[in-house]
């Protein structure tokens, strides 16, 4: 049952209102003082403080910012029958929900408690839902005892709480944004933004109004002006995936951005600042296109203030059991399965196997296996490979663009051709997964 805490000097209307709040079924406290009020808070914690203005010992603005000392969500609903709008101002500033005018309307005032409910209802799911984020991304939560994850669990942990840009490098698949993210959610702004940008699947001119925003008539489709990442973001992350895919033009503007910490939109002319941290992400040699002049220099060591190496899967096998548990245990809560043992011969053939695509491979793998599983057990003829041996020729002689194509396209058969669950499991989206099968001319 909901609480509702009543502060007001009148005896009617409190004797009222306790009547009418009881009806609905609320739980009623009252108090007659202001200070009473505020200790009766403190004693009963009510969902709902209803307040007067005028009281006989302190003014209700003052109860009001004593309570939301107490406790900075409190929700408070002020009334009096003085309306001016000074007192409004006041109220709403010193963390106010609502403000109402005596003599009461019964049905303005149960529309205010029922809204005030459900903006409660919403704030604690959004609290519970960035709860969960975080766990989820902590640096628990990234699986490996092996000497090279251990190194990069140290470089979270070091960078996690400053304001620093860093680069994080890696092959595909190795989880470069969950290393992102285990950032974030571990920093003191992790209740700000997390922005991802995958720079190689936007055209140049896309990507620049992705980042700045654009105005009004910029171009032929801007037809209403639009905010960018770096103002979206705030004082959060933006996370810039494959940055080594970006023009020189475009590497010139963000330059500008990390130096001066200020941007104009496309066709505008008003300088806006921003606070986004920028943690950029690449599988490419930058060093090797800062030779070959595509890739500024300046901006490399900008964006590498920090750099974080994610090992490939091959170079930390020793971690593919606990990674293996952890994954099965991830695939059956979304699959609503319950397949988790694997005999030790499977095991051993998943850690000997060399996985080009890393943990992403592993994942997708395990998927199939589980969805393919006839009881709660992987078999060894669930997993994408045939007589204890990979499907695709040894990992060094094999392009990754050829690896993706030709698992992309047992996805699509696995699922029979639903791309819905496909960009699931492949853990891309609808648009990235439709451009990759016309790309590589894939069947469905």
């Amino acid at each position: 049952m909901k609480s509702i805490l009543i502060i007001d000097d009148d005896p009617l209307i409190r004797k009222t209102l306790s009547s009418h709040l009881s009806r609905h079924n609320f739980e009623v406290v009252l108090a007659e003082e202001g200070e009473q009020g505020v200790a009766k808070y403190a004693e009963y914690l009510p969902d709902l403080v209803i307040l007067d203005i005028r009281l006989p010992d302190i003014d209700g603005l003052e109860a009001l910012r004593k309570i939301k000392i107490r406790n900075k969500n409190a929700c408070v609903v002020i009334m009096t029958a003085y309306d001016d709008m000074k007192t409004t101002v006041e109220a709403i500033k010193s963390g106010a929900y609502e403000y109402l005018v005596k003599p009461l309307d019964f049905v303005e005032l149960d529309l205010t408690v029922e809204k005030a409910f459900q903006m409660q209802n919403l704030e604690d799911k959004l609290t519970y839902l960035i709860e969960e984020k975080q766990k989820e991304y902590t640096i628990d939560n990234i699986i490996g005892h092996s000497p090279k994850m251990r190194e990069v669990f140290k470089l979270i942990g070091s960078v996690a709480d400053t304001r620093t840009n860093i680069l994080i490098r890696g092959e595909s698949g190795t989880g470069k944004e969950l290393v992102a993210k285990a950032i974030h959610y571990n920093s003191p702004y992790s209740h700000e933004p997390f922005i991802v940008i995958n720079c190689s699947a936007i055209s140049d001119t896309l990507l620049e109004s992705e980042l700045f925003g654009h105005v009004k008539g910029a171009f032929t489709d801007a037809v209403s002006e639009t905010k960018g990442k770096f103002e979206i973001t705030g004082k959060g992350t933006l996370f810039l995936d494959e940055i080594g895919d970006i023009s020189v033009n475009l590497q010139s503007k963000l330059l500008r951005v990390i130096e001066s910490r200020d941007f104009m939109k496309v066709g505008g002319e008003r300088v806006l600042k921003t606070e986004a941290r920028i943690i950029a992400a690449t599988n490419k040699d930058l060093e090797l296109r800062v030779e070959k002049g595509k890739f500024r220099e300046d901006l490399y060591y900008r964006l590498k203030v920090v750099e974080i190496a994610l090992p490939a899967l091959l170079e930390r096998n020793e971690d593919i059991p606990e990674l293996v548990v952890y994954l099965l245990e991830k695939i059956n809560r979304q699959l609503r399965k319950n397949v988790g043992k694997v005999p030790p011969k499977v095991m051993k053939l998943l850690k000997n196997l060399p996985w080009p695509g890393n943990v992403r491979e592993l994942e997708n793998a395990l998927t199939r296996a589980v969805i393919l599983a006839k009881g709660d057990v992987i078999q060894e003829h669930n997993l994408p490979i045939e007589g204890g041996k990979e499907k695709a020729v040894p990992r060094e002689l094999v392009a990754m663009k050829e690896v993706e194509k030709d698992y992309i396209q047992h996805v699509l058969h696995t699922t029979g051709g639903n791309k819905t669950q496909a960009s699931k499991i492949l853990q891309i989206s609808r648009p990235t997964l439709d451009k990759k099968i016309k790309e590589f001319g894939l069947e469905l």
